[in-house]
């Protein structure tokens, strides 16, 4: 079962990423800021109830009210509740050493509270208890009295403040940081929403899986098409080489971030980007080799930003020309062979209509003796039949021209690896032997051998003839592309050969024999 695949437009996922970002942070600033006003607001609160408790624990009335001095204690009171009204308190209490209360400023019917164990030693201390029902956070300072150079804790003062009221200031804390966070988050929303339509119009409205998708064609159309590719950028800079472009230009590998003028000087590249105009199939020189271009100018809104260079070697393309020139060979070859076939059979009519019979039958023994010799070393040794085709045509053209073609009885082959092409063995042989039919078709002995093998590493390929042999001064020069010493327009067949050879990662010697003619050895390895 295929699994479905689900694409999110880039603006979801920008949004949702912004979205939970946003949430994330804000989430956490509001929670550290909401928990540092609440512990806050607590020390705050402790501290003001401990520094009341042992402000009010230093004052005169509270000692007198545990040592019952003076007949005012109406007066002594008052004092103590105009301290819990100055500082907002929920009770004051004024206790003596045995934790019983002589004056409460509150609503508290209690008569006695606990003591802890730092007021008895004269400690502060501050605690979270309840009072009428109500949590609070009590304070307690003790009452010091010094007599003869020595302090007594005589009593202690406690003092409440709601917790309510401290929640409350929280409460309403957290309430503006929430507005605060909502404001923050629609803005991030808003941010977002408008750096995705942003992003989609730079990208012309594609989806990140979509230019992705492009990105893997594009690569793969440069590596695919032989032609060389070139882009530049509005300021004439290259931006985009494939590989087949820097093995025309003989560079290393594909360049970017250099002027197309000193990638590809003479081509006037530049000067087609600054006029805007297409040149289609235009001829010209770089670095001694001469490309057929072809160049488009990019545009958007009017204006240039850019030109494509497309271009091919001229001389690829004669490569081209030449292999079809030897398919061309090839087919001749074949009917070559069909039209001495049937020169051999209108004879054997010709004769059996004459009656001649035993003339007949001497003629196909004779033609029977030949063909059998060369195709039993032909089809017997040699098993591809590429080479068995050629080597077909080759035989029956050496019997129009009066040249015996031989094959050498040592021969061996098997089928070729799927590198070697039929247009390379067209070229190679097909070549080799023809030369060969030229040397020595002024010759009173018209001879040529073929000898073929794969022993080893490599396929060797032999050629040699009865002519008159090559000058040793010219045993370079014969491999040139247009010496020829048979006149114009010649001298491409031997080329050719040295070119496919190369291409097939081989190597081509040439040698004369001792009795004359020449012979042409042609090395190819098995492995690409």
């Amino acid at each position: 079962m295929v699994k479905k695949r689900f694409h999110f437009s880039l603006q979801t996922k920008i949004m949702g990423l912004i979205a939970a970002l946003l949430v994330f942070v804000i989430g956490v600033l509001t929670i550290t800021l909401a928990v540092q006003h609440t512990q806050e607001q607590r020390r705050q609160a402790e501290q003001l109830a401990v520094q009341t408790a042992r402000t009010i624990s230093y004052m005169p009335p509270a000692k007198e009210l545990i040592e019952r001095k003076g007949g005012h204690a109406a007066e002594k009171q008052e004092v103590i509740e105009r301290m819990k009204e100055q500082t907002g308190a929920y009770a004051i209490y004024v206790l003596d050493e045995k934790g019983d209360i002589r004056s409460a400023s509150g609503k508290s019917g209690q008569k006695k509270l606990e003591r802890s164990r730092e007021i008895l030693f004269g400690g502060s201390h501050v605690s979270e208890t309840k009072a009428d029902g109500r949590r609070v956070i009590r304070g307690s300072a003790p009452i010091i009295k010094e007599q003869n150079g020595y302090s007594q804790v005589i009593g202690s003062v406690s003092v409440d403040f709601l917790q309510t009221e401290t929640e409350q200031s929280i409460k309403k804390h957290l309430r503006n940081l929430s507005v605060i966070a909502v404001l923050v988050l629609l803005l991030g929303f808003a941010g977002a929403a408008a750096l995705a339509k942003s992003i989609r119009k730079d990208t012309l409205g594609l989806e990140p899986h979509e230019i992705a998708a492009l990105y893997r064609e594009r690569n793969a159309m440069l590596f695919a098409i032989r032609e060389g590719i070139i882009a530049t950028n509005r300021e004439g800079v290259v931006t985009m080489m494939n590989v087949s472009a820097a093995e025309m230009l003989k560079l290393p590998e594909p360049v970017i971030n250099l002027p197309i003028d000193d990638v590809m000087p003479g081509a006037k590249l530049k000067s087609v980007l600054e006029q805007g105009e297409m040149l289609p199939n235009q001829e010209v020189n770089v670095n001694d080799q001469t490309f057929i271009i072809n160049t488009k100018v990019m545009t958007q809104g009017g204006q240039a930003y850019g030109i494509v260079v497309s271009f091919r070697e001229k001389t690829e393309l004669k490569k081209l020309i030449d292999k079809l020139t030897e398919v061309r060979k090839y087919s001749e070859d074949l009917r070559a062979q069909t039209h001495e076939f049937s020169n051999k059979l209108y004879a054997i009519l010709g004769l059996l209509e004459l009656g001649e019979y035993d003339e007949a039958i001497d003629l196909i023994k004779e033609e029977y003796a030949i063909q059998n010799e060369q195709h039993d070393i032909l089809f017997h040794n040699i098993h591809s039949q590429q080479v068995q085709a050629i080597l077909l045509g080759k035989i029956s053209k050496a019997s129009e021209k009066k040249v015996k073609l031989s094959i050498d009885e040592n021969s061996s082959l098997a089928p070729l690896p799927a590198h070697i092409g039929l247009s390379h063995l067209i070229t190679i042989i097909g070549n080799l032997i023809d030369n060969a039919f030229e040397a020595v078709a002024d010759q009173s002995v018209r001879e040529v051998l073929f000898f073929i093998t794969d022993m080893g590493r490599d396929i060797v390929i032999e050629v040699s003839d009865t002519g008159p042999g090559v000058p040793l001064d010219k045993t370079e020069a014969v491999f040139e592309r247009g010496y020829s010493s048979k006149g114009m327009k010649r001298g491409y067949g031997l080329a050719n050969v040295k070119d496919s050879v190369r291409e097939l990662g081989g190597w081509i010697e040439l040698a004369n024999q001792k009795t004359g003619g020449a012979v042409f050895t042609v090395f190819i390895p098995k492995e690409e």
